[in-house]
């Protein structure tokens, strides 16, 4: 079974004309069918990008030849993952890397598959084999980082070390919210890096995970990190952290057993204590400074850009009239990645010179000096978005009944439903009042079409919650894929593209980017919220903390509409007596699980994300200016990033902090 990825513009009856067209061109097949589903999703794709009509025209007299993303499979990267044993190899590959590395661009930080492809170059180079082909990423990537990571000050620098350096026996290190509270006892090297790093002025922190790297980076602490981990976690940290163009100098650990581990120590000392400040060489581009600006958004001008007026006082916060105010401006400034808003600043941004991203990781520290900066009014757009943002998550969260959002209680189990539906629309009135304050930099046009748009977002998001809580109000088990795919389209897409056409349309007009808009960010956002379906059969510290509680809570899902059309007659009544419970327990979940992963629904989603990656990043090729076909490059890189669950050490500590 397979669903041919919607072309952009379609209305939702072409779309399900396509998906009709893609059912019947095949005979059904019970079971897994996720072979026929990738041949004929990419057969749909490969038609789209045959057809110019939704991208921009080219430019006839551009005679330079535009990066086009290589297409990625997404297939288990286990085998690619080996250490050379001995130290010669290693070296060897090190040596050649440092050579390679020299010859590569450095004014904009490379992609997971650019640097992939760079790797596989080097392993022919040197006829060495494949399965080295992550350690050869990784020293590729130290020398395309080396210099600008050793012109950061010392005290602008983190040391990252594992726990697994610890010797597993005996240990006496304990756990906190930071990671290994590691004392300098002197049984194992963790202190011997310590306390020279500590000596020198870098930050230190014994903990693996990048997203906890990157919320310290974001917050303006650091601006490079040298990093000792295993080759899974650094992985992990080229989806999360090199895409943003955070200088880093990693090495790698001998093995990924995660219990007494070694490493070539010589490697950390090598860059340890070295400073060389840059003369000529030009600082790559950073997505860092535009995180910064949002960020600093949040934690330190809010009050500025929205001022409160009838909770200025404690007192006055906990009054009756001042409850809504204090609630909802807590709400709007905290918990959550800040997306939506950095979207806005860094379209702006692109389109205006991108003085932010050329500025390079050093810029906008926790300081804030010397960085470009934005106006408010182009802020109070920025905000407005993450206020509307923000309302349809507390109105989400009652119609669905979540139990958490942010790791926390959702706002109407902490003040009620009433009070919360209130708050909600307290935000939306916000959002409008911060959109019409920008009119006198922006322009009252210009303005008037980001209200238009914001508007339009709202009601297609309020057609797709209304299209998914009639869906459940009816029969649960007659969902079909197109009819999940349709609601993600209207509940998700809207968002980015409000955000996206927000940035862009301050900036001058948007004609030549019409069509471009919507279609791009129809696709991420449908591809985003697959993604989410697959999270949530993960766990989410972050928000929801209960497996499988989407499918449980009978919403309509893409994950349980495929199984259901895959399902065999005895699957399909098992799936009905599951969802006829309704008590979402453990043993639930786990027949739910198995279903699921019989039909081969896991597998199928995996393929839909990597199509809506693939048609979106085919849509950014031909983008100008350069900057902008770079940041919806970053777009697609780091909202349809495969999420997979951090490795957590024995202690059950989580620790779990937002990215930005």
């Amino acid at each position: 079974m397979s669903i041919a990825p919607i072309e952009p513009h379609q209305t939702d009856e072409a779309a399900a004309a396509q998906y009709s067209t893609a059912q019947n061109g095949a005979p059904h097949a019970k079971g897994n069918g996720t072979d026929a589903a990738a041949s004929r999703a990419e057969s749909a794709s490969s038609a789209e990008q045959s057809d110019g009509s939704s991208r921009p025209a080219d430019n006839p007299d551009d005679d330079v030849e535009r990066p086009v993303r290589r297409k990625r499979n997404r297939k288990s990267t286990s085998h690619l993952k080996a250490v050379p044993e001995t130290l010669p190899e290693r070296e060897a590959i090190r040596d050649a890397a440092e050579a390679y590395a020299k010859e590569l661009l450095k004014s904009r930080p490379f992609n997971k598959a650019e640097l992939e492809s760079y790797g596989r170059e080097l392993l022919e180079q040197m006829g060495q084999p494949e399965k080295f082909l992550g350690f050869a990423m990784v020293m590729i990537g130290n020398f395309f980082w080396k210099r600008q990571f050793l012109a950061t000050p010392f005290d602008r620098r983190m040391l990252l070390l594992p726990h697994c350096l610890k010797h597993a026996e005996g240990c006496p290190a304990d756990y906190d919210e930071f990671g290994l509270d590691c004392e300098r006892c002197g049984a194992c090297s963790i202190a011997d890096y310590k306390v020279r790093a500590e000596q020198l002025g870098y930050k230190v922190l014994v903990a693996e995970g990048s997203p906890v790297v990157l919320k310290i980076i974001i917050s303006g602490y650091i601006d490079a990190i040298l990093g000792v981990a295993c080759l899974n976690v650094l992985e992990k940290a080229i989806d999360k952290v090199l895409i943003a163009g955070v200088p880093s100098y990693a090495v790698p650990l001998h093995s990924g057993d995660c219990r007494n581990t070694k490493l070539d120590e010589s490697w950390v000392w090598a860059v340890l204590d070295k400073y060389e400040p840059l003369e000529e060489e030009p600082e790559t581009s950073s997505y860092i400074p535009l995180m910064r600006a949002s960020s600093r958004m949040f934690e330190e001008d809010f009050s500025q850009l929205v001022p409160p007026s009838r909770s200025t006082t404690p007192a006055d916060a906990a009054s009756p009239l001042g409850q809504t105010e204090a609630v909802s401006l807590d709400w709007l400034a905290n918990g959550g990645k800040r997306f939506r808003p950095f979207i806005t600043l860094a379209a702006y941004d692109a389109v205006t010179g991108g003085e932010h991203q050329k500025a390079g990781a050093g810029a906008a520290s926790s300081t804030g000096e010397g960085a470009p900066v934005f106006s408010d009014a182009v802020r109070k757009v920025a905000i407005a978005i993450e206020a509307f943002h923000k309302a349809s998550l507390v109105h989400d969260d009652i119609q669905d009944g979540d139990l958490y959002r942010y790791g926390n209680e959702t706002l109407h189990r902490q003040h009620g439903v009433g009070p919360a539906i209130n708050m909600g629309d307290w935000l939306i009135g916000l959002g409008y009042r911060l959109l019409h304050q920008a009119r006198t930099e922006i322009g009252a046009e210009a303005a008037c079409d980001i209200i238009e748009r914001m508007a339009s977002a709202h009601i297609k998001l309020c057609d797709g919650q209304g299209a998914e809580m009639a869906w459940q109000n009816g029969n649960c088990l007659d969902v079909e894929p197109i009819d999940a795919l349709k609601i993600y389209a209207l509940k998700t897409s809207p968002a980015f593209e409000a955000a996206l056409y927000a940035g862009l349309r301050m900036a001058g007009p948007v004609d030549q980017y019409e069509e471009l808009i919507p279609a791009f960010t129809r696709h991420v956002g449908v591809g985003f919220q697959i993604l989410n379906d697959l999270k949530d059969w993960q766990g989410d510290d972050n928000n929801k903390l209960v497996a499988g509680q989407d499918a449980l809570a009978l919403r309509p899902t893409v994950l349980l509409a495929l199984a259901l059309q895959a399902a065999s007659p005895a699957q399909t009544e098992a799936i009905q007596q599951i969802m006829e419970a309704r008590d979402p327990n453990e043993m639930q979940i786990g027949r739910l699980r198995k279903i699921f992963s019989e039909c081969g629904v896991f597998e199928k989603a995996e393929t839909l994300v990597d199509r809506s990656r693939e048609r979106a990043e085919a849509l950014a090729d031909s983008v100008e200016p350069e900057q902008l076909r770079q940041l919806l490059y970053f777009f697609v890189d780091t909202i349809l990033a495969a999420e997979t669950p951090e490795q957590k050490p024995d202690t059950n500590v989580l620790v779990s902090l937002p990215i930005a």
